[in-house]
């Protein structure tokens, strides 16, 4: 069978990043079906492109990885356009938005199939089951349209082990045309060691993916295939996609101490109470090996949140103070995302953090602050229970999902949360713009140099001790005049 693989477009830059997710599959494809992969950031015209596939090379197949937010954007009126063209093309969607929102999907005529969680191996399945025929309630994780009986999906499929999977195909596509300028290395690459994550956080959507297990890679070939990215294509950083890359300490350790020649930087993500019990040899040797900046939810300055997030007494707002500290005895940078405008109070829970943020960056000015307000996934639990009671409801077609104010939520920007006024949503942007002058962030050090940084931090010292946040005009003019970028658009 001849297939397409389709990452589609994912921001209006077209940022480059390795398509890692359809490497994955074409692992699995190797020696058993003809695919091409075709990423929609670097085709300068991604429907022509596929629909000369479908057309001229006979491809029956086109398989979408799709994120919410812009990917999503893209995706629908291309799926829709094709589907027009090739009424016979079968177009299957998996990545995290359909294994969340199935049903949303598959109410729209040019989906056909949705592959839910890792579904690598359902993958290969399906496509064996539309070559010689079987019936779709024998592959995991499928959702699709049963005869007269609406939408239906089959349990979820097992999360497969690292390990037991082949390499990418890298032959596949112009990795060193990948390599991005970032905080970690001029040459900076992707890799994903490990899958899933082992907590339950509440907020988060890798939950339904994965029901707390977490697999990784072995240290061992981890590191060898961080080797191969700086001998074979020149990189010499790695950012690890991983949702968790630290569960394991002696997994860290034994990496950490892989590479310590290489001389690359490296970043990964973790919890904040899983790093505080490494010991002191554990982080001597991230340090030595590279390791530049760390992303960790600290999501709340409030304990009484962080409970009704489900991480409440391991990741204790003081602990991330903690955090912050130890990581600047050892020259690591923590980057600290946050969540704001937390039902029931969304003004306390704001008012709060921010103070919280304020006491963060005192313990560790170099600490990276990344800022979202409070978006429910579809996962029952104190937070999206409360959401649903003040009238919250998601989209229920794909056409409502890619308008201009679900994008904006499906970028945790907070459009279409009935108990968050604008004018909190408007607050949080105008702090994060006076602490981002008053505390320039590090993924910027290679633009704000000397007089820039002193410029941003006298312009902003004011409102900034005053705690006087409102219509920063000059500090949004100095920004678009200098090139400054938020740390969660930058990225590291």
């Amino acid at each position: 069978m001849r297939l397409v693989l389709y990452n589609p477009q994912s921001n209006a830059s077209r940022k480059r990043i390795l398509p890692l997710s359809l490497l994955a599959l074409g692992a699995l494809l190797e020696g058993r079906h003809q695919y091409v992969i075709v990423d929609g950031n670097v085709d300068p015209d991604p429907l022509a492109t596929l629909d000369g596939l479908v057309r001229d090379w006979d491809a029956r197949v086109l398989a979408m990885t799709v994120m919410p937010g812009p990917q999503l954007s893209h995706a629908v009126p291309l799926a829709r356009e094709l589907k027009r063209r090739h009424p016979t093309l079968l177009m299957i969607w998996g990545g995290y938005f359909p294994t969340q929102h199935y049903d949303v999907c598959l109410r729209a005529p040019y989906v056909d199939y949705v592959v839910r969680g890792h579904g690598e191996a359902s993958f290969v399945q399906l496509l064996d089951l539309l070559d010689r025929g079987g019936t779709p309630a024998d592959v995991p994780g499928l959702a699709y349209r049963a005869n007269g009986h609406g939408v239906t999906t089959n349990p979820m499929p097992p999360i497969p082990h690292p390990d037991e999977l082949p390499d990418f195909p890298y032959h596949l596509v112009p990795v060193a045309s990948y390599a991005r300028d970032s905080f970690l290395g001029k040459r900076t690459l992707p890799h994903h060691s490990s899958y899933g994550c082992p907590f339950f956080c509440n907020f988060c959507a890798v939950v339904n993916m994965v029901g707390g297990r977490w697999l990784p890679q072995s240290a061992e070939r981890t590191a060898r295939v961080t080797r191969y990215l700086r001998d074979r294509h020149g990189a010499d950083a790695v950012e690890f996609y991983d949702n968790n890359f630290f569960v394991h300490e002696a997994r860290t350790l034994e990496f950490a101490e892989r590479i310590r020649d290489l001389g690359i930087g490296w970043w990964g993500e973790s919890r904040i109470d899983t790093l505080l019990r490494y010991r002191p040899r554990s982080w001597q040797a991230m340090a030595e090996s590279g390791l530049k900046m760390v992303f960790m939810g600290a999501e709340s300055g409030s304990d009484e949140t962080l409970k009704r997030m489900n991480k409440g007494g391991t990741a204790a707002a003081e602990k991330t103070l903690e955090m912050a500290g130890l990581m600047r005895s050892y020259g690591i940078v923590p980057e600290f995302s946050f969540i704001l405008g937390n039902p029931p109070d969304p003004d306390e829970d704001t008012n709060r953090t921010m103070e919280f943020i304020r006491k963060v960056k005192r313990a560790n000015p170099r600490a990276e602050i990344v800022m979202y307000v409070y978006t429910p996934v579809p996962l029952s639990g104190d937070l999206y229970d409360t959401a649903v009671a003040e009238g919250f409801r998601f989209p229920q077609t794909l056409d409502e999902w890619v308008s201009a104010d679900w994008s904006e939520f499906a970028q945790r920007r907070g459009a279409q949360l009935p108990w968050l006024r604008n004018a909190l949503r408007t607050r949080v942007r105008q702090f994060e713009r006076v602490l981002n002058a008053y505390y320039p962030t590090v993924t910027n050090d290679r633009v704000l140099r000397g007089p820039v940084c002193w410029i941003l931090r006298t312009f902003s010292s004011w409102r900034y001790h005053l705690r006087l946040y409102d219509l920063p005009f000059e500090l949004r003019i100095l920004e678009k005049l200098i090139g400054y970028q938020r740390p969660e658009t930058r990225g590291a």
